[in-house]
């Protein structure tokens, strides 16, 4: 079922494309802190997830040792109780907003185990995922 935005209104689609479950809006990339395991819908919270900055999913080394670079994920978080969760992008997300995002977090320290992006190389990354390469 469509619904629409707690932060911005918008009517936001069911379906994401690229992604099993919808966690955020593809406009300005607000979620809700719904989910205990990814897509379960039990968490009793409800507060809004702010999107604080971007990092890689960790996709392990090659057969070189080399570390892979994975996807780019969202980094949210809770405004009400300050969970920390990390989400795919889909692919009708708003790139213009998800690189503001990454500006955004620019000034962030990882947080645990998740490195906030911010080198000129990171974004460089980051852009050639959302636009394809140059």
């Amino acid at each position: 079922m469509d619904f629409n935005c707690l932060n911005c209104n918008k009517l936001i689609p069911e379906e994401a494309m690229g992604t099993k479950n919808r966690n955020h809006c593809p406009f300005c990339l607000y979620s809700l802190h719904v989910d205990i395991e990814s897509g379960d819908r039990k968490c009793e919270c409800r507060g809004l997830m702010e999107p604080i900055g971007l990092t890689f999913k960790e996709e392990g080394f090659d057969k070189y040792g080399k570390k892979k670079q994975g996807e780019i994920m969202l980094i949210h978080r809770c405004v009400k109780c300050n969970h920390i969760s990390i989400n795919r992008i889909a692919g009708d997300d708003d790139s213009e907003m998800v690189l503001k995002i990454f500006d955004k977090g620019r000034d962030l320290e990882d947080i645990g185990n998740i490195h906030v992006l911010k080198t000129k190389e990171e974004r460089e990354n980051a852009v050639i995922q959302l636009y394809g390469k140059a």
